[in-house]
């Protein structure tokens, strides 16, 4: 939320940030607080220049938080290579974000809405927050992907 706020800060548009630039920021400070061995684990960032609104751009930034963290700390246990990529873009007036790993995978059949998990739960509320939908994907990994409008 302070990387938020410093984006702010920088901006023309108290009331907007560049979204595509905020989640580069928080993806790489991110990746480098956990990564011991960047030669594991890549982290590929295909991300538009999208303004969002401050009020849409805080719950997606703690969504990314949350499900990066998770991929960096659980995906690849036992020194395993893998690649995590992080999608944002708009078509027409909806916009996907996607946060996938190829790494070992939730259990098959876990329902993130209704969950032991707080981190999942934290994802789905704040998926909720911004009336958007999560879904989540089994295959070569975890995909969550987050579909939403951006609310005027």
């Amino acid at each position: 939320m302070a990387m938020i706020h410093e984006k702010l800060y920088q901006s023309t548009d108290l009331k907007k940030i560049d979204f595509g630039e905020y989640i580069h920021s928080l993806a790489l400070d991110i990746f480098n607080t956990y990564i011991i061995a960047p030669d594991r684990i890549k982290l590929i960032i295909n991300v538009e220049n999208i303004m969002l609104d401050i009020n849409t751009a805080i719950p997606l930034g703690l969504i990314i938080n949350e499900l990066l963290t998770n991929s960096l700390k659980y995906a690849f246990p036992e020194n395993k290579k893998g690649i995590i990529t992080i999608i944002f873009n708009k078509t027409d007036n909806e916009f996907t974000l996607i946060i996938k790993d190829n790494g070992i995978g939730l259990k098959p059949g876990i329902d993130f809405r209704n969950t032991d998990s707080l981190g999942l739960e934290l994802v789905y509320n704040l998926t909720r927050q911004i009336d958007g939908n999560v879904e989540l994907v089994y295959e070569d990994g975890s995909e969550f992907r987050i579909i939403f409008k951006e609310r005027i």
